[in-house]
């Protein structure tokens, strides 16, 4: 079993990983959580590979973290008689509301939405940005277009608009029935395909409430316009490079990216870095030099947890591409730099400056001053208090302990935490700091002769509430 690394790893079930064997060796290559992307694979498939990792954990002793990824207002275009086209630059082609099959002069695009918000001059990019279509003009049910980059486009291909905010909802009817089909199953996160403006989250919230944490992926523009309020609404963050990369220019993602990732700091919300992250280990068993360095640098940028999406749902080396993108960050976070960038891009004054937030920000001083601290112990019922102690990214580990395995469980996406489950409510403050000193022993966490720092909202069980910093010597 790997070392257990600050930054979390986030792998992709799919056909190449069903198995409750492959699934096994994931989880010891270092895998922290697992991805069930709802635009495939069936409810039944979905449930049996639930139900496998679930008990792989508990037989592993592990905390796996379980994300249902919606698939979101997918925009397509419809079917070709031949299957495909071949479009070529300077050609005029039609995008109409007529059911007939497709062909090289015009195609159905199944969206009335798009065709009252386009406008005349806008692109449309067809196939992840590889063929582009200028409109020169619309009505309701017809946009006629010029190719200015061509290239071969097949049926049911995606459509992205990215000066356009469309009038639809980011949760589907399909999403919806897949929140409640996820939600009944017991995920930890939901998490939300293209989020348009804070609205959707909103409307999220109250479809799912508090049955689940949400994750707001990140691929409009327009969110990146919304970006401190859409973070404030939601749990957690996905920066979703692959659609964010065909609706922005492309140089603009790696600074979206660190901006996406100083928000979520600042806001002690977990960001995940998503897509192409070891793209050409689908097919070879490593990665490429680049690839490597563009892991690297999201574990340098202080991203709570990096994704695998096709290398370990697809691709031919599943439990490598893990492997591998643990060595990363495992090279990555024995670097002496690597703790001095995570110090300097501490928010000097958190957000909210709050009681909460105080106390969170003060542990990581006192653990810094303090000599032979072993960790830092957050005591929480919601969460709150020790995605807290997270954002602040302490050299030091962070021991969550709470109540509730649902909150345990949702922990696994955290930057350096490592989740136990206590489900006593302790009445005197001896037992409390007590137990705090049982787990980071036990654990191997601190020894006789080491400090531990406690963050606490005091009473326990009382949520949304971090009143209280204790430092124990260990004798």
């Amino acid at each position: 079993m790997p070392i257990k690394t600050k930054t979390n790893i986030l792998a992709t079930l799919g056909p190449s990983s069903a198995t409750k064997e492959v699934i096994s060796k994931l989880i010891d290559a270092g895998a922290d959580a697992f991805r069930f992307n709802f635009s495939h694979g069936t409810h039944d498939e979905h449930k049996e590979r639930y139900n496998i990792v679930r008990k792989l954990a508990k037989e592993k002793g592990r905390r796996i973290t379980l994300i249902a990824d919606m698939q979101g207002p997918k925009l397509r275009v419809g079917e070709f008689k031949e299957g495909k086209i071949l479009l070529k630059e300077g050609q005029k082609f039609l995008l109409d509301m007529d059911k007939e099959l497709g062909d090289e002069k015009r195609v159905t695009l199944p969206h009335p939405e798009i065709f009252a918000a386009v406008k005349n001059g806008e692109e449309l990019l067809l196939n992840d940005g590889n063929i582009r279509l200028k409109i020169e003009k619309h009505d309701q049910s017809h946009i006629w277009t010029k190719v200015t980059v061509g290239g071969e486009l097949s049926s049911h291909k995606g459509v992205n608009l990215p000066n356009i905010t469309l009038p639809i909802s980011a949760i589907t009817e399909k999403d919806k029935k897949d929140i409640a089909f996820a939600l009944k199953l017991g995920f930890d996160w939901i998490s939300l395909s293209f989020i348009q403006k804070a609205e959707d989250v909103k409307q999220a919230r109250n479809l799912i409430g508090d049955k689940a944490l949400i994750i707001s992926k990140l691929e409009k523009p327009s969110a990146i316009t919304e970006l401190d309020e859409i973070v404030k609404l939601s749990d957690g963050i996905m920066v979703a490079r692959g659609d964010l990369g065909v609706e922005c220019p492309i140089q603009q993602v790696p600074v979206l990216q660190k901006r996406i990732v100083s928000c979520c700091r600042k806001y002690a919300r977990p960001v995940i870095v998503a897509t192409q992250m070891l793209e050409s280990m689908i097919n070879n068993p490593t990665p490429t030099r680049a690839e490597v360095s563009d892991v690297a640098t999201a574990v340098y940028d202080g991203a709570d947890t990096v994704m695998l999406s096709a290398e370990s749902a697809a691709g031919h080396y599943p439990v490598e591409a893990v492997q591998m993108m643990n060595n990363i960050i495992t090279e990555v976070e024995s670097d002496p730099l690597f703790y001095k960038l995570m110090d300097s891009s501490r928010q000097d004054h958190p957000c909210c400056v709050g009681e909460s937030d105080s106390i969170t920000y003060a542990a990581s001083e006192v653990s810094a001053v303090l000599k032979n601290v072993a960790a830092i112990v957050t005591y929480s019922s919601s969460g709150l208090t020790t995605f807290l102690a997270s954002r602040e990214r302490p050299s030091l580990p962070i021991l969550a302990i709470t109540p509730n395995d649902t909150v345990a469980n949702r922990l696994g996406i955290a930057w350096g935490v490592d989740s136990f489950v206590n489900k006593k409510i302790f009445s005197s403050f001896d037992k409390f700091e007590e137990e705090a000193v049982r787990v980071a022993v036990e654990n191997g966490y601190a020894k006789s002769g080491d400090h531990i720092i406690i963050t606490a909202g005091f009473p326990i069980g009382k949520k949304g509430r971090t009143n209280m910093l204790h430092t124990v010597y260990i004798p």
